[in-house]
């Protein structure tokens, strides 16, 4: 059976009114959907829910996934760089809306790390193929649609095993990556610190670690043996074969990264402990990437952090000191962004900066209410926010792009996020009232205290002011008198000055 585009089976259902959709449903001579016939539990030729056969055998085209340019202008120059890709996924679960949404994500990822997307299918399959994925014929074809595209990559949706992309690769006759190594491929792309760019490089080493393979005898052959090496004399002895010695190489290379990132981590922890010293609260900002991270971080801080409607613009968590509108200042961290199936290399090379969130006092997970499925990009969040032990910070869904997003959609995130609400950073709609509630949720200074502080001392006064809500203030002969609300650790270091 040839592939076909992912929209033409369910126009070949309503053409045909006794065929099955993907639900089992079926239509009657009227055109209306024909009931399910209730199971039977005696009925021997009944073997337990399955796949649609028709869904399972076809090989369907997503439309609309092209990002080649029509602006002739553009596309002399492009071209010259643009690797041409077709997307490959398996549909094993969920609607066929989410399989769709998945592989235009996996679009916008291709289209991020510098590459033309040319077409994509989708297999309908319990499971993938433990060999090649797609199975057997399924590939055959791919191979098909990549000639006919003039394609020289595939990306498959998932994490491929070793084996699955070796035997893809052999079909295909072209090179075949899958959704960690084009995650892995941005992050080194956009990685600009020399923290952000060791994180990469070690994640990059722990994925590519059980993948390399030889290319024909040179990788294979050890350096002695008069049989391997056919050198004769002088040149016989166990030897390491060249595989064996880039094995040996990015190990050594993994470990000095773990002790760069380590002592990196121990500076992070410093200045992190500087400002729980000084009593200052943070609040950092979690989300889905291009959810509009950093430009909620621009409009309350004025940071002038990048914003480019891209995945992954932001590698570097940015800190910056912002100000309740009663004055207490507090500190806002712009993190990097997750996506569905997050290699786990990532999770673990950048635990040290996710450590962030785990330690904030308050966090903004920022989702984007105009994107198909909101719900299934706070559930992946969650999911890293669980890995870096980060589920106990008081959590606000700040729901972004209400400019964008159907109210309906707003409405029932809201519905099931009690503790919610809407902005638009772009137009700056609803940003006074999350800045009221940031002041609402952030720690309150509890204890009352009236000092006396002398004039030499302004660094206590500076503190008051800045962690502190100072209920009055007099400047007399022997100091500044302040009645004031401050937290523990002031208070004790105000003891001496109480009037």
């Amino acid at each position: 059976m040839t592939a076909r585009h992912i929209l033409s089976g369910r126009a070949d259902a309503l053409a045909d009114p006794t065929a099955t959709s993907a639900g089992d449903q079926a239509f009657d001579d009227s055109g209306f959907v024909r009931p399910r016939e209730p199971w039977d539990p005696d009925d021997d030729a009944f073997d337990g829910e399955q796949l649609d056969r028709e869904e399972r055998a076809a090989l369907r085209r997503v439309s609309g996934l092209s990002t080649e340019l029509e602006d002739v202008t553009e596309v002399e120059y492009r071209q010259l760089r643009l690797e041409r890709v077709v997307l490959a996924a398996v549909w094993s679960e969920g609607t066929a809306d989410d399989a769709e949404n998945s592989l235009r994500e996996l679009a916008a990822l291709a289209e991020t790390a510098g590459s033309e997307v040319l077409a994509g299918v989708v297999q309908r399959r319990a499971t993938p193929d433990p060999a090649t994925y797609l199975g057997k014929g399924k590939a055959a074809e791919l191979r098909d649609i990549v000639i006919a595209e003039g394609a020289d990559t595939v990306v498959c949706d998932t994490e491929l095993a070793p084996s699955q992309r070796r035997a893809l690769e052999d079909v295909v006759k072209v090179k075949v990556i899958d959704r960690t190594a084009l995650i892995l491929d941005i992050f080194a792309q956009h990685a600009k610190s020399r923290e952000g760019k060791a994180q990469v490089e070690l994640a990059q080493l722990q994925y590519l670690l059980p993948r390399l393979r030889g290319w024909g005898e040179s990788m294979s052959r050890q350096a002695g043996g008069q049989a391997a090496g056919g050198q004769g004399m002088g040149s016989r002895g166990p030897g390491e074969t060249k595989i064996e010695l880039d094995r040996r190489r990015i190990n050594t290379r993994i470990a000095r990264l773990r002790r760069e990132i380590k002592e990196m981590k121990t500076v992070r922890d410093t200045k992190r402990g500087s400002r729980r010293a000084n009593a200052v609260p943070s609040v950092a900002i979690a989300g889905y990437t291009n959810a509009g991270k950093s430009s909620i971080l621009n409009r309350l801080t004025g940071a002038g952090v990048l914003v480019e409607n891209q995945l992954f613009a932001t590698l570097d968590p940015t800190v910056r000191r912002a100000e309740t509108p009663d004055g207490r200042m507090y500190t806002l961290t712009d993190t990097v962004g997750f996506v569905r199936q997050l290699p786990h290399q990532l999770v673990e090379a950048f635990r040290s900066t996710l450590e962030e969130v785990a330690d904030a006092d308050l966090l903004l997970h920022v989702v984007d209410g105009s994107h198909p499925d909101p719900e299934g990009q706070v559930s992946a969040v969650r999911a890293v926010l669980a890995d870096v032990d980060a589920t106990d910070v008081k959590e606000v869904i700040v729901i972004n792009k209400a400019d964008l997003a159907d109210p309906e959609v707003i409405a029932r995130l809201r519905r099931h996020e009690q503790h919610s609400i809407v902005v638009s950073a772009r137009t700056g709609a609803g940003l006074d009232e999350l800045r009221a509630l940031i002041a609402a949720e952030l720690p309150q200074p509890d204890i009352d205290v009236d000092v006396l502080v002398p004039y030499d001392r302004g660094d206590l006064v500076s503190r008051i002011h800045e962690t502190g809500e100072v209920l009055a203030s007099e400047h007399v002969a022997d100091g500044t008198r302040l009645t004031a609300r401050v937290g523990p650790d002031l208070a004790d270091h105000l003891t001496a000055f109480r009037a």
